[in-house]
């Protein structure tokens, strides 16, 4: 589609070329009265180096340099520049690759406009650039472009382009240039290896460079037998095979690859710009200088009285300036000259490659090439002598005592590696990771299992004991062989104070890590623990820990009170300990200071965190807790960088404690010493917290029953407190499972499916009926994005909903932008449902008469509503997400009625309007005639228009005639509104809509009109109203 929209650009700007050449482009620009403007065109994206923030500042430098010139020669010439971008981040392909057209289309911009200058100074792209200066296109230019790029060959020889960069036929030039010529330290050359690698954010002229060299018409390819390399490893393998050409070649690389260095090759630079400056940024820096350059040449030469050259020349050819980088001297055809390095790998300069003359200027007398100062012959010559047979014999042994000791050493390891892993590891099958409870909750309808649930993914039952499964977030599904033997070790650990490891299950979503679960969660306390038990926690996970530091995995390294987990038998448990190799150590509050400043795991800091843990149990107060401080990433930075000789720690105050719990505190100030080796092992404080808590509880008076009565009173408590939590925890989780079921299904039928899991349908002689839906919607999806339909209905209906509860009626579903409400059942209510129907149905006109489209300012919001009464049947239907159905022919006569309706309008049905007159509620209704309904033929219908004593702000609704042409007038005002908030045309195609993108020109038409059309009643204004 691409290709066909620039067509469609070029057929429109091809009234405006004038054919024009030469310095008559100059005599018409200095003729009229353009100020001297350049139409500078760069990309707005800010992530190019010839993006606006990089140009922009260079053009206008070069315009102040060339005031001054100008000033010298007393000439009234200032050059004015305006600048036009186009952005491309919506694209996939992002900067060159996306901006084909998008040159015809400023420049089409700009015509309209009458911006057009004397000159445009870009684009860069050759995309975009072709399409302005190839004339068998059907484009014919009035003023000249400078590019700062446009690399390609298909930009070549073009009389109105000039390019301020070295493109790609310079490339061309030099290889076959230097292919044929004969040096000192070579002969003549005949075949290339040209090697591309694959990247995805190549740059624009490393992109045609290549290009060039790649293409099959282009001359580098014709004239030469070059080979094109694409791979790394067919790279590799041309280095090593020694049937190659390798010493009468090129080897051209653009990009080296990744870990490739010291190879014997001659590689080439192509250094055209001198300094650390951006080569894009000097491009227009120097086209603005050149443009000013030949304007002021010309003024010269007219003030002299000179005749005019040939109008066929171009104005830029054969021109010298002195750019930002240097010199720039540019060719017959416009294009920049400059001159090329030849540079060894080991960074020498060899030649250098004048373009202007296609010469070659030899730099290095001597050059270090490492084949005697000269590059060899095709075929490699054979040495000049031979090996003794001494040497050889040394030879031979030596690389077979190495070969015999390297195949030893592989065996050695091998098997070490397989001893390691006698107890074989290997995934768990998933199908023997079942449930934890097999009783779900549910409405009684069906013992639905849902196994893929999120709770399933992190608790379960394997071997019949419960296991959770932590997902491995840092493995990719095949385990290296030192991963597999860090998991043998974890299947081998098996102490009552650390969580068994069973092995690792493998699903779709994820690798997971099987652990014994340990149901009574962690030792993460509160400011209110329920007991006083979780002291006794102390030595316990201590034990633990000095088990663990003694076995073949030394060293936990993520050790916190979370990870301190208590089962079902009280007992607390270590777990999270071992695979490093898969797992980050952590990096938070119970982290060692050492180990915050430079990451790894060791004895000493899982000591720290010991003492940070023991803290929290004894205090009970949370993690770290300082009254000088209280947020996180401020105490992890105060831990890591300690200010003077303190350093930052958990407050732990001596006063009021008595001398027995004074050991206690300083064994855990000991435990977060700032020098590790001061701190104790876990062995020392397994046997220091012995001594302080046979003290604390004077066990050494306590008979063994007096200790037995104690702990079973504090279990008790810790039970009572434990079961009173439980419980609030259910009721507070039950009411709101019944306040989500009665938003979705009415009261008595939550009630019966509670008490009887079944709901019996039900026959209800007369109910009324409501359906209503928006006019236009697919309008408005066509213009709008997916977010912004959403977000539409969710506003709508939100008021809708909140409408329908001052009335006596059942919102039964939405479906897309219809919306279905019923009155009078499930529970009966007389004749009340029509008239609750009929009071609810102008509410909702009423305020959609007020309501305004956030996205869409000042455009209305049109609904049909269809209004019956009659007999329905209805009934729960579906076990999964039941739901409460409505059927009978009142149900599609109700939605016959709004489809036959007509915008903000209230269609009523005879048997309605018979109801309603029944009732004392004094209806207003005007009588439409006779209607046809699909399936029931003509009928009498009515339009509900208020109540009698009553004022309701309804919209004018339009006229039945005109309601063919609404689609078409709603979808022009939609535009006419994106166009005046969304900045113009260029943000309204860049809108990702629902539909396919909508194209400006198909719109241009509708969009002549001065306002909306004469019959269409509703104002659109900035400030709408839809009243009467």
């Amino acid at each position: 589609m691409r290709s066909w929209d620039c067509l469609l650009y070029l057929g429109v700007l091809g009234a405006v070329g004038l054919v024009a050449a030469g310095h008559k482009m100059l005599d018409d620009c200095l003729a009229s009265n353009r100020k001297y403007k350049m139409n500078v065109v760069v990309l707005e994206d800010n992530n190019f180096e010839w993006s606006r923030p990089f140009v922009q500042t260079a053009v206008e430098q070069a315009i102040e340099k060339d005031r001054q010139k100008n000033i010298d020669n007393d000439l009234d010439l200032v050059l004015t520049a305006n600048y036009n971008g186009f952005n491309t981040t919506v694209y996939n392909r992002q900067g060159c690759g996306s901006s084909t057209c998008e040159g015809v289309a400023i420049l089409k911009k700009l015509d309209h406009s009458n911006e057009v200058g004397c000159v445009m100074l870009g684009p860069s792209c050759t995309f975009a650039t072709f399409q302005l200066v190839d004339e068998e296109i059907g484009l014919t230019l009035s003023i000249p472009i400078i590019s700062a790029g446009s690399f390609g060959l298909s930009c070549d020889y073009k009389p109105k382009l000039t390019r301020t960069l070295p493109p790609a036929r310079k490339i061309i030039d030099l290889f076959l240039n230097f292919k044929t010529e004969e040096l000192r330290f070579k002969p003549e050359w005949d075949k290339f290896y040209v090697y591309k690698k694959q990247v995805n954010n190549a740059t624009e002229d490393c992109f045609w460079y290549i290009n060039a060299l790649e293409a099959p018409s282009a001359r580098f390819a014709s004239q030469t037998q070059r080979v094109m390399v694409r791979e790394k490893k067919d790279l590799q393998n041309i280095m090593k095979t020694s049937k190659r050409h390798s010493n009468s070649e090129f080897i051209i690389i653009i990009t080296l690859p990744d870990g490739e260095t010291g190879l014997k090759m001659l590689l080439i630079s192509l250094i055209f710009l001198c300094g650390q400056i951006n080569d894009y940024m000097a491009g227009y820096h120097d086209g603005a200088l050149l443009f000013g350059q030949v304007l002021r040449d010309r003024l010269m030469s007219k003030r002299l009285g000179r005749k005019s050259e040939d109008v066929n020349h171009n104005p830029f050819a054969n021109v010298t300036i002195e750019g930002m980088g240097g010199h720039v001297v540019l060719d017959k055809h416009g294009d920049r000259d400059v001159n090329f390095s030849f540079i060894y790998t080991s960074y020498e300069t060899l030649l250098v490659f004048d373009s202007s003359q296609n010469r070659t200027i030899e730099t290095h007398p001597n050059p270090a090439l490492g084949w005697k100062g000269q590059l060899p012959d095709d075929e490699p010559e054979n040495p000049e002598g031979k090996e003794s047979t001494q040497d050889v014999i040394v030879i031979v042994l030596g690389v077979s005592v190495v070969v015999v000791t390297a195949i030893a050493l592989i065996f050695y390891r091998q098997n070490r590696k397989e001893r390691q892993m006698q107890k074989k590891w290997s995934h768990l099958s998933p199908h023997l990771i079942g449930p934890l409870d097999e009783k779900e909750v549910s409405l009684k309808i069906d013992d639905d299992k849902r196994k893929d649930s999120t709770y399933f993914r992190q608790r379960g039952c394997y071997d019949k004991k419960p296991v959770i499964l932590k997902e491995l977030k840092h493995a990719e599904g095949d385990f290296t062989e030192e991963q597999k033997i860090e998991l043998n070790t974890l299947l081998r650990i098996d102490y009552y104070n650390l969580t068994k490891f069973y092995g690792t299950v493998k699903f779709e979503y994820g690798i997971f890590g099987v652990f014994e679960l340990c149901q009574r969660g962690s030792l993460r306390v509160g400011p209110d623990p329920p007991s006083k038990c979780e002291q006794k926690f102390i030595n316990v996970c201590c034990k633990g820990m000095s088990y663990l530091h003694s076995s073949s995995i030394p060293v936990h390294g993520r050790l916190k009170s979370t990870n301190c987990v208590v089962d079902n038998r009280m007992v607390v448990k270590i777990t999270d300990f071992g695979c490093h190799t898969i797992l980050m150590p952590g990096r938070d509050l119970w982290t060692a200071p050492e180990h915050l400043r430079k990451d790894g795991v060791s004895q000493k800091g899982d000591v720290y965190s010991y003492g940070i843990i023991a803290h929290e149990i004894v205090l009970r107060q949370m993690p770290f807790y300082t009254r000088s401080c209280f947020n996180t990433a401020e105490k992890l930075h105060r831990v890591q960088y300690p200010r003077g000789n303190g350093f930052f720690r958990p407050d732990l105050y001596f006063e009021g404690i008595s001398d027995r719990e004074i050991e206690l505190y300083m064994l855990i100030k000991s435990c977060w010493d700032e020098d590790p080796e001061r701190r104790p092992d876990f062995k020392r404080i397994e046997l220091t917290l012995g001594k302080i808590f046979s003290n604390l509880h004077n066990q050494a008076t306590e008979t063994y029953m007096d200790n037995l009565i104690r702990r079973l009173q504090m279990y008790s408590r810790t039970l009572e407190c434990l079961v009173e939590e439980r419980t609030a925890l259910y009721k507070a989780e039950r009411d709101r499972a019944d306040r989500l079921n009665f938003m979705l299904l009415p009261g008595p039928v939550v009630r019966s499916l509670k008490e009887t899991g079944r709901v019996e349908p039900e026959l209800f002689e007369e109910v009324t009926i409501y359906f209503s839906d928006i006019v236009g919607f697919t309008t408005l999806c066509h213009y709008s994005t997916p977010m912004e339909v959403v977000d539409m209905l969710n506003e709508i209906y939100k008021n809708f909903d909140s409408i329908l509860d001052h009335h006596d009626v059942y919102k039964v579903e939405t479906i897309g932008d219809a919306y279905m409400v019923a009155s009078g059942l499930p529970k009966r209510n007389g004749d009340r449902h029509a008239v609750d129907i009929a009071h609810m149905a102008l509410d909702l006109l009423s305020f959609v008469g007020t309501f305004e489209l956030q996205h869409l300012p000042g455009i209305p919001l049109w609904i049909r509503i269809g209004v019956h009464s009659g007999p329905c049947a209805a009934g729960v239907v579906g076990h999964k997400m039941p739901r409460y159905c409505l059927f009978g022919d009142t149900v599609n006569t109700a939605s016959r009625m709004e489809s036959t309706g007509l915008p903000l309008r209230i269609h009523a049905s005879q048997s309605t309007i018979n109801i309603l007159r029944r009732t004392d509620c004094q209806f207003e209704f005007e009588k439409r005639g006779e209607t046809y309904l699909k399936g029931k033929g003509k009928e009498m219908t009515y339009w509900l228009t208020g109540v009698t004593g009553r004022t309701y702000n309804l919209p004018t609704p339009p006229t039945a005639e005109n309601f063919q042409r609404l689609q078409q007038d709603l979808a022009d005002m939609i535009v006419s509104s994106l166009e005046k908030h969304r900045a113009g045309k260029e943000g309204f195609e860049k809108r990702k809509t629902l539909s396919t993108r909508v194209r400006w020109r198909d719109t241009n038409g509708s969009l002549r009109k001065d306002g909306p059309p004469e019959y269409f009643h509703l104002a659109v204004t900035d400030n709408p109203s839809t009243f009467l």
